[in-house]
């Protein structure tokens, strides 16, 4: 028996390799596959062929005669040649063709006749081609047809695609700004792609007749809002949702409440900094999410996200485009990475409750599933806070705590940095719970609401530097808030405020007080209402300039008018520690060579004085020797020049020597350190040029900005 059947697969094996065309492959039966032929026609293939696969040949024309005889034909994939146009009933023989593929060919045109004959025909791909018009009759007769790909042509229009059967439809990467209910006639649509179609609004009534849309694509839109037509109750059943890279505002959870079956949310490229923890709630089953491209804001209040990411199963997708954008220390981690005590909170099995704020600002206490998102670890209070604090808010007498033992137990604690939004500013009571002291027109446990107010909200008398300068009184003014000696924080709420819709901002610095005044450009997401320029020069004088990204300005100007909104800050003096070492260096050099500098010239008096003792004696006994022998003469001329050179050189060249000794002793040299400071008693070391602000990284840009 198993000789019998060898003999019989030998025999059909021997006759498809005596059917099979030259060049192509023949590996299953009534399955032909032609690839890469680098030829320009149709190969002649048997009669009983059921698959036949041609693509990558060359082939740029088609007739009928290429599929004569061809009537069992079921498939038909014509897709990477270099067709150019499809003839009028180049099909009509393939009466049972259920899947025909002409993508990516050269194809510019439908007409009427292109697919008459087909009445079988179920999947249709016509995608990757630059078909720029559709003849309103082209489809017809297609009644049986499940998908229809046209994405990536140049379609501005469509014809009324009327299929009663169709499945899946995909329009992507054409210019089609428009479509309505009379567009789609497909009432059993599962999935419709209509990504890049330059859309500013979905269509209700068009979502509304598709009540078996399970999957919908409308990503790289213009679509400034949640389109209302997913509010509609005939996308109960969507599965699949993708709203990526569109100029979205806020994402309110009301406008996902029909959405309860989603399974797969691609949120990418959003400008999102985070997500309220309320919002996936609207999602019960969601299995997977793509949220890549968004400049994360990955502080506290961000950190329940991974652990509900690996307490829900849910997935995380493009997590190498998935990262931080701001603190500094979090910039280009990736977000899933991260652990609950990287976004500032202590670890999520320590319970701290967060008690009420010390200002009108009311901060709920948190539950015990809820706690450690808005846990802070606390620094350690001083007494004046303490003091302070506990006349208003007195403290539980269980358990009693000490103001010691309180010191002790949180000096290891800091507040996290920008922890407190929009200006706030983080408090602690002395148990350390965490409270957010908000300005006015800003709310919220870490002051992240803004309200709508008439007039900018104007800071206390406590809050105002002296070197800081006044608020400007424009409403769309830039200001700084907190000048240090070499950096400068901007509060740009306002700015943004009064240009919701704004790609990104443009801040625009040049020091006033040096001579080097070229402007020094910085790019800033419109998400961040302050920002803090580092690297600057201590008393320095700084102008600041803020403009919409994308705006044309003059780079010689200060106008506000020009360059938008404009304040100056000068940077505070060098703090005196910087300066004591080099203080205390110097005092011990002055001290130490000015009793050198009094020995030298107390030794150089005395050669001095001896040599003219000396010289004087010689001249005294020289005289008396000769008044006694042969009376007063006229002194020998050898004499005179020896006493001549003992006073020009000082007693035996002793002076002469030592006057170089007492003219350098008078400019010491000064050491090297000293000598590049200018000659100056210190040195302040100061950075060179200037360095980039610390949410600004050119290294960690990524790669959507």
């Amino acid at each position: 028996m198993f000789l019998h059947f060898l003999v019989l697969l030998l025999s059909s094996t021997l006759v498809l390799s005596s059917d099979c065309p030259k060049d192509c492959t023949c590996p299953v039966q009534d399955s032909i596959f032609c690839l890469h032929r680098h030829s320009s026609t149709v190969p002649r293939v048997p009669s009983t062929t059921i698959n036949l696969y041609i693509f990558s040949n060359g082939i740029n024309t088609l007739s009928q005669d290429d599929f004569k005889g061809l009537g069992e034909l079921e498939m038909l994939d014509l897709s990477q040649n270099k067709l150019a146009e499809i003839p009028d009933s180049v099909f009509e023989m393939l009466t049972k063709l259920k899947n025909l593929d002409l993508s990516s060919n050269q194809i510019t045109h439908i007409s009427k006749d292109s697919f008459s004959g087909l009445a079988m025909l179920e999947r249709l791909y016509l995608h990757a081609n630059r078909i720029q018009s559709i003849h309103l009759e082209a489809f017809d007769g297609l009644e049986m047809l499940l998908e229809l790909k046209l994405q990536g042509n140049q379609l501005t229009s469509l014809p009324s695609l009327h299929f009663p059967r169709l499945l899946l439809l995909d329009l992507s990467h054409n210019s089609i700004p428009n479509l309505g209910p009379s567009d789609l006639q497909t009432p059993h649509l599962e999935a419709l792609k209509l990504a890049s179609l330059g859309l500013t609004s979905v269509d209700q009534n068009l979502i509304a007749t598709l009540g078996n849309l399970h999957d919908l694509d409308i990503s790289f839109n213009q679509l400034v809002e949640v389109p209302q037509a997913l509010k509609q109750d005939s996308l109960k059943g969507l599965i699949k949702l993708s709203l990526a890279a569109n100029p979205l505002g806020d994402l309110r959870v009301e406008d996902f409440q029909k959405l309860t079956g989603l399974q797969e949310l691609d949120l990418s490229g959003l400008n999102l900094q985070g997500f309220p923890q309320s919002f996936f709630k609207a999602f019960p089953r969601l299995m997977h999410l793509t949220a890549a491209e968004n400049p994360f804001n990955c502080l506290c209040p961000l950190a329940w996200f991974p652990e509900w990411l690996k307490e829900k199963g849910v997935t995380l997708g493009r997590l190498e485009d998935t990262r931080c954008h701001f603190p500094l220390v979090n910039a280009g981690k990736m977000l899933s990475e991260l652990e609950h005590q990287d976004f500032g909170c202590p670890p999520s099995t320590t319970t701290v409750l967060i008690g009420s704020p010390i200002g009108s600002t009311a901060v709920p206490t948190t539950s015990p599933e809820t706690t450690h998102t808005n846990a802070i670890p606390p620094p350690p209070p001083s007494e004046q806070t303490v003091s302070s604090k506990t006349d208003s808010y007195p403290l539980p007498p269980e358990p009693p705590v000490s103001p010691s033992s309180t010191s002790e137990e949180y000096k290891q604690h800091i507040c996290p940095a920008n922890i407190c939004l929009n200006g706030g500013t983080c408090n602690f009571d002395p148990l350390g719970q965490l409270s957010c002291l908000c300005p006015s027109g800003t709310s919220g446990l870490y002051c992240e609401n803004v309200d709508e107010l008439p007039e900018p909200p104007k800071p206390s008398a406590t809050e105002v530097s002296v070197d800081a300068p006044a608020i400007p009184s424009e409403s769309d003014a830039i200001s700084s808030r907190h000048v240090t000696s070499t950096s400068i924080l901007l509060d740009l709420q306002r700015f943004i405020k009064t240009r919701p819709h704004i790609r990104g901002i443009r801040l625009t610095y040049r020091n006033l007080s040096g001579p080097d005044r070229r402007p020094i450009i910085l790019r800033v997401p419109a998400s961040y209402p302050e920002y803090t320029l580092r690297g600057l020069r201590p008393n320095c004088t700084y102008s600041v300039c803020a403009s919409p990204l994308g705006e044309r300005i003059n780079s010689r100007s200060n106008n506000s008018v020009e360059t938008g909104s404009c304040t100056e800050a000068r940077t505070e003096g060098v703090p005196l520690t910087s300066s004591e070492p080099w203080i205390e260096t110097s005092s011990q050099l002055t001290y130490t060579l000015i009793p050198t500098l009094a020995a030298v010239a107390l030794v150089l008096g005395l050669a001095v004085v001896v040599g003219l003792i000396i010289c004087l004696r010689k001249k005294r006994q020289a005289k008396s020797g000769m008044e006694l022998e042969l009376g007063p003469a006229e002194p020998d001329p050898m004499e005179l020049e020896a006493i001549k050179a003992c006073l020009e050189n000082g007693g035996n060249g002793t002076l002469s020597h030592k006057q170089p000794e007492i003219e350098c002793s008078h400019t010491p040299q000064l050491p090297p350190s000293l000598q590049q400071n200018g000659g100056l008693d210190y040195e302040v070391p100061l950075m060179q040029g200037h360095c980039p602000s610390n949410n600004n990284l050119a290294s960690l840009k990524p790669s959507y900005f």
